[in-house]
């Protein structure tokens, strides 16, 4: 397993200037997180698939992926249709105590990595429904 840290940087919402950190934190198999940022109301993480996919697993992945299991757990999800592969940005209410806040963002990798590979298994055979 990959670990690494993942800085919590605060940007201004209304210039989206840096404003100073938040704190680190560590996270194993971070490959799929492309942004992580405070926005002074929500911190914000840029997810993405990590690989090329084809046009149908496009629309398939979005088709499929199980919003509800973040709903469920109090995360707020979008989808970043502007990018080449499939990309959410889930959002969360920022804890100041910095042992909740590892916990948090741990529940979130958690879910989305058994979210992705449940969205992989379920396209598998779906590129004739999808072409």
């Amino acid at each position: 397993m990959d670990c690494s840290n993942l800085l919590l940087m605060e940007l201004d919402i209304k210039t989206n200037l840096y404003k100073g950190d938040l704190g680190t934190y560590i996270v194993e198999d971070n490959e799929n997180i492309k942004k992580f940022y405070y926005d002074g109301k929500f911190v914000n993480v840029y997810f993405d698939v990590n690989e090329d996919v084809e046009d149908w697993e496009y629309s398939a992945i979005f088709d499929l992926f199980p919003y509800e299991r973040f709903e469920n757990k109090g995360f707020y999800v979008n989808d970043v249709d502007d990018d080449y592969n499939p990309a959410w940005i889930i959002k969360f209410e920022y804890i100041d105590d910095r042992e909740k806040m590892q916990e948090r963002l741990d529940e979130l990798l958690e879910i989305f990595q058994d979210s992705l590979e449940f969205t992989f298994n379920e396209i598998k055979d779906k590129n004739e429904e999808y072409k």
